[in-house]
């Protein structure tokens, strides 16, 4: 019988798995995750967190049926050569990465495994269309969401789910790490408020997305804005690791917009939110070198400042902008920020202090449980005006006027700035205006409780309109 080894990446589940449902038509699979210590970007520390919860759960699975989920650490090409020489295995499937160096990687895998006379094949498994199809008129890729997206849903198809045969593991017992010794939990317990908000796996990406079908898509598009409202899907880092495919929501949104019509502005707006994850992944894919510059080619130029106490203000959420520090607070202790939240402290970082996106991107990746290569340096690069279609320069979020339009209640600076909790809602969003007898009632001493602004916002924007104009010459 024919056997398979499955190499598993970042599409951690059994559920509509291309490369799973290939191998397992062939005969017996050989499941493997691979620990790389080498790998060139090292994934961040929330990262280590969920995909050590990610892979006990998928372990779990195969074991339910019967099948040994095998781990293994070291460079990947000999680890799969030891198993295909343990296991005479004659197939090796797996599903796309696209960050630039797994490419690479992956390339030279493949060449070396078909010279070596196994099956080799790779599939899609965690976008909705590769990169390469969808370009302009001019063969070209595309630079700006909005055209990018019109032609990508054009060609957008899912066909009926194929099904997986039954799983047949390999008939051998073989050697695998154990989860534990790879060191993936903190020492420290920086982690345990996580437990509360995140389940890892399959089951906890399905409980998510259904939860959000019942308590979110309706107000979706009117909602997505505000963060105190439980109004978004959550999926992100799911996502990221594969924990639940594009395919089965996307029929699974079809057919709710069938059924509910009302539903489908929402779904229209939600689709196109997973649209902007397709464009940054065309992006990085067309565009490797963005990876670590500026995809304007002006911004390489552009006066970045350095000021080591501003952006450890900014990481712990002490800017004395509450909008700003009480994201800040969110991300560390659930591993998460909401995006309309993510936008405005990323231009806070660029633009009000003028310290490079390169610094937030690094404190995203490192915080972030959803920490997504394409994603983050799109997105850093958008709020600092660098990326692909950034909105213009002279946009400066004002945090203090975002607060008042985006949490008009003062509900999640309450959550998150609790120091602050018993000001009124009119000073809430700039305690330190705030008449001293208003202060001393909600208890706060400014400086002390709370910290004063680290910048003032029209000094702050001046200087970095000053700062474009340089460049702009």
């Amino acid at each position: 019988m024919p056997k398979t080894i499955v190499w598993f990446r970042q599409d951690l589940r059994l559920q509509d798995n291309p490369a799973l449902i290939k191998a397992a038509a062939r005969g017996q699979i050989i499941p493997i995750y691979i620990w790389d210590p080498s790998q060139t970007r090292k994934i961040g520390a929330a990262s280590k967190w969920w995909l050590h919860h990610s892979l006990q759960a998928l372990s779990k699975s195969f074991s339910d049926i019967n099948i040994s989920l095998i781990l293994r650490s070291g460079h990947p090409e000999q680890v799969l050569t030891d198993l295909v020489q343990e296991t005479g295995a004659d197939g090796l499937f797996w599903n796309r990465c696209y960050e630039p160096d797994l490419i690479a990687r992956d390339q030279k895998i493949k060449s070396h495994f078909k010279d070596q006379g196994l099956q080799v094949e790779s599939f899609n498994g965690s976008l909705c269309i590769e990169p390469w199809e969808v370009l302009n008129g001019q063969g070209l890729p595309y630079k700006v969401y909005s055209p990018f997206w019109r032609a990508a849903l054009q060609k957008i198809h899912f066909p009926n789910q194929d099904k997986t045969s039954e799983l047949i593991g390999h008939d051998g017992k073989l050697e695998s790490d154990q989860l534990e010794d790879w060191q993936f939990l903190p020492k420290i317990n920086w982690d345990k408020d996580f437990y509360e908000h995140w389940q890892p796996g399959e089951e906890g990406a399905w409980q998510k997305f259904e939860a959000f079908l019942e308590n979110g898509l309706s107000q979706y598009k009117a909602g997505r804005d505000f963060p105190d409202l439980k109004a978004t899907s959550f999926l992100s880092p799911h996502l990221h690791f594969g924990e639940i495919s594009l395919p089965m929501i996307w029929r699974r949104l079809d057919m709710l917009s069938d059924i509910k019509p009302e539903l489908q502005t929402n779904i229209a707006k939600f689709k196109s939110e997973l649209g902007w994850r397709e464009f940054n992944h065309h992006l990085i894919y067309h565009f490797p070198e963005t990876v670590d510059q500026p995809f304007r080619g002006a911004f390489e130029a552009f006066p970045w400042g350095e000021d080591d106490s501003h952006l450890t203000a900014w990481q712990q959420g002490m800017t004395g902008y509450p909008f700003v520090d009480a994201g800040m607070r969110e991300l560390w202790h659930t591993g998460t920020m909401h995006n309309r939240v993510r936008m405005v402290v990323a231009s806070f970082l660029t633009k009000h202090l003028l310290i490079h996106w390169k610094e937030g991107e690094k404190w995203f990746w490192d915080t972030l449980l959803d920490a997504d290569l394409a994603n983050n340096i799109a997105g850093w690069q958008w709020a600092a005006g660098s990326g692909a279609d950034a909105a213009p320069y002279f946009r400066i979020f004002n945090p203090t006027a975002q607060g008042q339009k985006f949490d008009p209640d003062g509900a999640y600076i309450r959550r998150w700035v609790p120091e602050l909790k018993n000001l009124p809602t009119k000073y809430l969003y700039e305690p330190s205006v705030a008449p001293k007898s208003i202060l001393e009632e909600a208890g706060i001493k400014m400086g002390t409780d709370y910290p004063m602004p680290i910048v003032d916002h029209k000094m702050a924007r001046e200087r970095a309109l000053s700062a474009y104009q340089q460049i702009k010459k």
